[in-house]
């Protein structure tokens, strides 16, 4: 039988969609100091907010504190410049072949994750319920154990079927921009392929030479009275103490007191604590769950009394906590207004995973930057006490919301931005200006500068520069610096992409090839337009294939290399041209890839040496570099073999040798990643594969260059073609830079440990990234070096000098200032849980490739324990041992620590490559995709009410647990990566024909796609996963399961609450978690 071939770029994949988010950047707004000296060749003028767009919600309010906003019109703009803003992707003209144009909001609403809320909670454990110490065994796996079956991509019946749902539609946020539908005219195809044309010059290897286009080859959960731990190999388990079970009757709930400044809370609230902590001075928004009243002004606890769900006796093994009272996230879809100071402090920030409008007036949106704690602790010992961790995380392309104000643009001349004589920190709102203004003390080293003279200001009575609100550095957390020469090695670099496609048999069978072909030739109209844009393209099986397309050929010719050991460059200066000159030749080779290859033979992969290659041609001007590999490299520079089939021959070493197999084979691949880097080569890798191909080696270009691992595993050309359209489209499309270098800055007493991310590093102080983008997150650690006064203000800087897609060199600077504590109940008070979970994956992503699982499962554990140790410890009031005591920021801990323990980068059963995706993927990750990752969304689609008014199109999440699943009702499970379809056995046959077009989950297809039909049940289920992929800004892959086979045990694999032979259930862990505090507190 002659294998499937994919289909051919000219066709409509299925689920193609146009609108993948593409115009999602902020909008900047320039403005130039009054003085003298000015350059009047100066960069293009950014425009104003957008027409049509609701204006930001802060507008006309008055300054409240300092720094404060500035007024309307207080701008002095200067002379006029051109409207086009240096760093604003254009959108382009049209969808692709044949398809519809949904309206669009510039920036989706964020996850519906759910985030912490602050204060305190306490949980009731009866003492039957605790662990032995004299040793408790781990029960066996449960049902629905954590299955080593791959995640399979969706399908569908053929490559004709219905286009489903849009791949990216508009969000849920009301009163964002929208835009017409573009034009779905269909485009003339290429005519027939003109003969081959030879060219003269060879190299000092001759490259073999032949027209693409000519004739191809023709052969080439209940709680019991022992539970066990909470993973295997866990050793902490504590006797259960003897006597009867305590709850004889209820215990009465203490209210909260009559001083809580923001009213009545959800839990039962004790009346004092020890050493009451000072609440966060003047918060307009303090951090909330969705759907929960703010906390109270002082630190909350609660206890969950037995008639709140804790019934039976001691020590007969009926005793049960109701998994219905548990701390769990609390959904709610209300967008919060949050403006970063009040009263002249600091306002702790939303819930990363909340829908939330910043308005900027003096600290950066919570977007740009945040803070594990965001009350800084002035000495180690107390940071140490508190078993947290400081660190912030930085996203400094982040996307706004499109009702916020754009980021200013302030053209300092070519005097260059105003900075510290020091420490070379720039101007910010925190400057102390004294002396009538002629000085300033700066807020990160202390030093005293002098003002420049066109600079100077007076001060008003206040102390404060009369110009302040005027100057968007001086009343802004961030704002954007035109660089000035002294911020330059070289001219800045032309925008180049690359696109390097694996033309060996296994991609050109699976139709990975084809998906490659057709979603490069359709996503090459949303490029830059200018002569600034290049690109360049080649191919490679066990050699590589070079292309000319300058415009003086007649068509496109063929470079073959087959040396793939030394490697060079067969045309220097015709493999990179302009897109202007070449965009004909370049899609018809685009076209005519597919067939040129079509009886490719050749099974190995060059990967290392083509990689080379395209490096070599992109040495001179840096660039993007995209892959397309299918198999594992198996011939050439970096050849490597299948380590996960010698790591699967010895099992018994596979607990404590697993991790090796997550470290590249040799350092042939990171040697030239730091190569790629230091030219400001990025990588991006798009690994459409059936099998094997070693991630953790050549994922080296990705980690080392600020590039992303796009992974289809299985890959399907029905299912997968649309999600690698818009995986491109989105990448080349989002708003993004080149050849950046950024650096944070902390005030004196604090200093920068460690940085975590895609990144290169030539020197301790800064990160180099070859590209930046909205999606990219640095998490950086710090650690004390002297004491902090209290009451004083610590501040952070984050600086970073890029490249627009127009040429332009920038300077982004975050500015971030948080008050200093020597009081550790206020550490638990401004706790930022999201912020710290996040920061928690990221390390141990990064330790998962060095150190045994058992023990990394067994350092997260504690690490909550300890958390929750110090705060019962020396913040709590509760006496009772008998209370499990947490604090309200903290109150999630417990439930995302267990669903970290469970996840796939923590498994020994599943694939390698998996786990070495989960690693990648976590490397770069954004807060609230984090969240999402390791706590997925579950929804019960039968339970939703059409007729109801719902301010959310997504209905509000259930618990991650197998009680929640009923076998008539059909589920939807969604991790911001893969979308997960369950059907229960007994599911209605009308609800499924309405919604999946079937009448029984029998008659589910092997490949399958989602369409939609003309009934409103199929209607919303599109909308709400149109929704939720426009939320994750990804086409999330789309899956149907059923129980009985592997799609069944994947799905319920996510259940994290549920005991499995990774973990406890989750009021198991709850029960052990309180064990190990009351042994610590013996």
């Amino acid at each position: 039988m002659a294998a499937p071939v994919g289909p051919r770029p000219g066709n409509i994949p299925p689920n193609y969609n146009p609108n993948a988010l593409p115009d999602g950047m902020q909008n900047l707004q320039i403005h130039r100091p009054n003085r003298p000296p000015s350059n009047p060749s100066g960069s293009p003028r950014p425009s104003a907010t957008p027409s049509g767009q609701k204006p930001p919600p802060f507008a006309g309010v008055p300054p409240a504190s300092r720094p404060g906003p500035p007024p309307p019109g207080a701008f002095q703009r200067g002379p006029t410049q051109a409207t086009l803003p240096p760093n604003l992707i254009s959108r382009p003209s049209g969808p692709p072949v044949g398809q519809p144009t949904p309206p669009f909001a510039s920036r989706p609403p964020p996850a519906g994750a759910v985030p912490p809320s602050v204060g305190g909670t306490a949980i009731r454990l009866p003492p039957s319920a605790l662990p032995s110490a004299q040793g408790a065994h781990a029960g066996p796996p449960g049902p629905f154990a954590a299955s080593a079956s791959p995640l399979v991509p969706p399908s569908g019946v053929s490559s004709s079927a219905s286009n489903g749902p849009p791949a990216l539609g508009p969000g849920t946020m009301q009163n964002g921009p929208h835009f017409s539908p573009a034009s779905n005219t269909m485009r003339p195809p290429a005519g027939a392929p003109p003969s081959a044309m030879l060219s003269s010059g060879t190299p000092s290897h001759p490259p073999r030479m032949r027209s693409p286009f000519g004739s191809p080859p023709a052969s080439t959960t209940s709680v019991t009275a022992q539970p066990p731990p909470p993973f295997p190999g866990s050793a902490h388990n504590v006797p259960p103490p003897s006597g009867s079970f305590p709850f004889a009757s209820p215990v009465p709930a203490m209210p909260p007191p009559m001083s809580a400044a923001y009213g009545m809370q959800t839990w039962h609230t004790q009346p004092h604590q020890v050493a009451p902590p000072s609440a966060v001075p003047a918060s307009v928004q303090p951090p909330r769950m969705f759907g929960m009243m703010p906390p109270l002004s002082n630190q909350a606890e609660a206890a969950i009394t037995p008639s709140m769900g804790y019934a039976g006796s001691a020590l007969t093994g009926q005793s049960k906590i109701d998994s219905d009272n548990v701390p769990r996230p609390i959904p709610n879809s209300a967008v919060i207004l949050h403006a970063t100071r009040q009263g002249n402090q600091a306002n702790p920030p939303p819930p990363a995973t909340s829908d939330y409008i910043v308005r900027d007036n003096g600290n950066c949106s919570p977007r740009y930057m945040r803070c594990t704690i965001n009350q800084i602790p002035c000495t180690v010992d107390l940071l140490t006490t508190s078993a947290m961790q400081l660190a912030l995380l930085v996203q400094p392309f982040a996307l706004p919301h499109p009702c916020e104000e754009p980021i200013e643009v302030v053209d300092f001349g070519q005097g260059g931005p105003v900075r510290c004589f020091r420490c070379k920190g720039y101007i910010n709102p925190f400057v102390k200006f004294i002396d009538q203004g002629r000085r300033f003390t700066c807020n990160l080293c202390g030093y005293t500068n002098e003002t420049p003279r066109d600079y100077h200001c007076n001060l008003g009575p206040d102390g404060r520069r009369r110009d302040a609100d005027e100057k968007p550095e001086l009343c802004r957390g961030t704002v954007e610096f035109v660089a000035t020469k002294e911020y330059t090695l070289r001219d800045p670099m032309p925008v180049v992409y690359f696109f390097l496609i694996d033309v060996s048999m296994n991609a050109i069978q699976t139709g990975a090839t084809a998906a490659a072909c057709s979603a490069i030739s359709q996503v090459i109209s949303y490029l830059p337009e200018g002569p600034r844009t290049l690109v360049g393209i080649a191919t490679f099986d066990s050699t590589i294939h070079f292309y000319n397309l300058k415009r003086a050929l007649q068509q496109p010719l063929m470079l073959i290399v087959p040396d793939v050991q030394d490697v060079y460059i067969p045309l220097q200066s015709d493999v990179i041209v302009r897109l202007s000159e070449c965009r004909q030749h370049l899609e018809l080779l685009l076209e005519n890839i597919p067939t040129l290859f079509e009886h490719n033979r050749t099974a190995d992969s060059a990967f290392g040496a083509a990689v080379k290659a395209s490096f070599l041609a992109m040495k001179s001007t840096g660039g993007k570099l995209l892959v397309f590999q299918s198999v594992l490299p198996s011939t050439g520079i970096g050849a490597l073999s299948a380590r996960e089939a010698e790591g699967r021959s010895n099992i018994s070493a596979a607990e404590k040798e697993a991790h090796k197999l997550l470290q590249p084979a040799d350092k042939t691949l990171k040697t030239m990643a730091v190569e790629f880097a230091e030219y400001q080569v990025c990588v991006d890798l798009f690994l459409t594969t059936q099998s094997y191909v070693d991630i953790a080696s050549i994922c080296v270009f990705p980690r080392t260059t600020g590039g992303n691992v796009y992974y289809y595993f299985p890959f399907s050309a029905i299912s997968d073609t649309a999600k690698l359209y818009n995986d491109l489209r989105w990448n080349i499309t989002r708003p993004h830079g080149f050849e950046a270098v950024m650096r944070v800055r902390c005030s004196q007493g604090l200093q920068v440990h460690e940085y975590f991310g895609n990144y290169s590093r030539r020197i301790p102080t800064d990160v180099d990234l070859p590209a930046i983008d909205c999606d990219k997150t640095i998490m950086v650690t710090l650690k004390h070096d002297d004491k902090l006064q209290d009451g004083s203000e610590c501040s952070f800087q984050c600086a970073l000098l890029y490249t627009t897609i127009y040429g332009q060199r920038r300077i982004r600077v975050s500015t971030l200032s948080l008050p200093c504590t020597t009081v550790l109940g206020n550490l638990f008070l401004s706790a930022d849980l999201d912020t710290q979970f996040t920061c928690i994956l990221k390390q141990v992503a990064s330790e998962v490739a060095t150190a045994p699982l058992p023990q990394i499962r067994e350092h997260v554990t504690n690490h909550c324990i300890n958390i929750l140790h110090s705060y019962r410890k020396f913040c709590a009031t509760v006496s009772s041992s008998s209370h499990l005591v947490l604090p309200e920021a903290l109150k999630i801990l417990p439930l995302y620590t267990l669903a970290l323990v469970k996840s796939t980068g923590l498994r020994t059963d599943g694939l390698i490559d998996n786990r070495s995706f989960w690693i990648n993927y976590v490397s770069p990750l954004s807060v609230p995709l984090a969240i999402s990752w390791v706590h997925p969304r579950l929804i019960a689609i039968h339970k939703y009410n059409i007729e109801e008014g719902e301010e959310s199109i997504i209905p509000p999440p259930i618990p991650l647990s197998n009680e929640q699943i009923s076998d008539n009702g059909i589920y939807l499970l969604e991790n911001g990566e893969d979308c997960l379809i369950y059907v229960g056995n007994s599911a209605d046959p009308g609800v499924m024909r309405q919604l999946l077009g079937i009448l029984s989950v029998e008659e589910v297809p092997a490949q399958f796609v989602l369409q939609q039909y003309d009934n409103p049940l199929s209607k919303k289920l599109n909308d709400i996963i149109n929704d939720i992929r426009s939320q994750r800004r990804n086409y999330l892959r789309l899956k149907i399961c059923r129980k009985g086979d592997s799609s069944g045990m994947l799905f319920f694999s996510n259940m994290v609450e549920d005991k499995t032979s990774l973990g406890l259930a989750y009021v198991d862990f709850l029960v052990h978690i309180h064990g190990q505090i009351k042994s610590k507190m013996a």
